[in-house]
């Protein structure tokens, strides 16, 4: 599966970082990922179990006949547990010491074109939404949507690229868990270049030998210098409609399906290269 040829290359799941404060635990799952949903269950083999999804099956099946298979999780096939069907991946974390995480998230958008044409057909006030705008930005709302205390999906989903570098730079940092077990998630308004060079020299503190190898969305590496990057979550990734291709670079515009995925890791590169100099 090549990014810049068949594929719409975004994901909007959300990594919460904070529950890998629990990685020390050799009960717990040590993969990425949402754990506190119960989205992954720790495996044998040093591998994890992450609650299945058809397109990120038929994602991982691809992956692994792909010259990419070397930069995501190896996939080891669908199996069952209590009655819920999951995909097995390779534990990215199990032969790190006291590792360091950091999860991107890339792309100029990390919702499908879809999703926000499911929403607008449905238009409904969502005050949680509106809860979470004013906490960030208590001005974002229109003096319209202050008075209705509430805001649609799509103005949420729309507004919130726009207060993170997803829209300025390509890529956000979603979060960092150090090695130490301490977690930072206060990357929702990190926008600008400078910000996000910043928080990627708190990552590395000192490490210089992690490289950008082609591509990311998760940087490892530990006290031992052990690092390596992952594509990862593939959960929305799907193909494009037949004769239709993406360059992965150009602004988005909806219809287009553009995801700027290649503008985030043309970024992303230039500021690890400038960290590097």
């Amino acid at each position: 599966m090549e990014a810049d040829h068949d594929v719409e290359s975004v994901d909007p799941g959300v990594m919460n970082i904070n529950v890998m404060q629990k990685l020390d635990n050799k009960e717990k799952p040590s993969g990425p990922g949402d754990l506190l949903s119960g989205s992954f269950k720790a495996a044998a083999g040093g591998t994890i179990l992450k609650r299945y999804s058809e397109n990120e099956k038929n994602c991982f099946e691809l992956l692994m006949k792909d010259p990419l298979a070397a930069c995501v999780p190896t996939f080891h096939g669908v199996t069952e547990r209590d009655g819920e069907s999951y995909i097995q991946l390779d534990d990215l974390l199990n032969n790190f010491d006291e590792p360091c995480v950091m999860d991107c998230k890339m792309g100029v958008r990390t919702y499908l074109e879809e999703e926000l044409t499911k929403a607008r057909g449905k238009p409904k006030l969502r005050k949680d939404m509106y809860r979470k705008m004013i906490e960030v930005d208590p001005h974002a709302p229109t003096e319209e949507e202050s008075a209705q205390q509430g805001v649609t999906k799509p103005r949420y989903m729309q507004w919130r690229e726009t207060i993170s570098s997803t829209s300025t730079l390509g890529f956000r940092i979603e979060g960092i868990k150090k090695g130490d077990g301490t977690c930072n998630m206060t990357f929702k308004t990190t926008k600008t270049r400078d910000q996000v060079h910043k928080a990627f020299l708190g990552f590395i503190d000192g490490n210089m030998i992690i490289l950008v190898i082609g591509s990311s969305l998760l940087f490892v590496h530990d006290k031992k210098s052990k690092c390596n990057i992952w594509l990862i979550d593939f959960g929305k990734t799907t193909p494009l409609p037949e004769g239709q291709t993406l360059d992965h670079r150009i602004p988005w515009e909806e219809g287009n399906r553009e995801d700027g995925y290649l503008y985030g890791f043309d970024n992303l590169i230039e500021i690890l290269s400038s960290i590097a100099s």
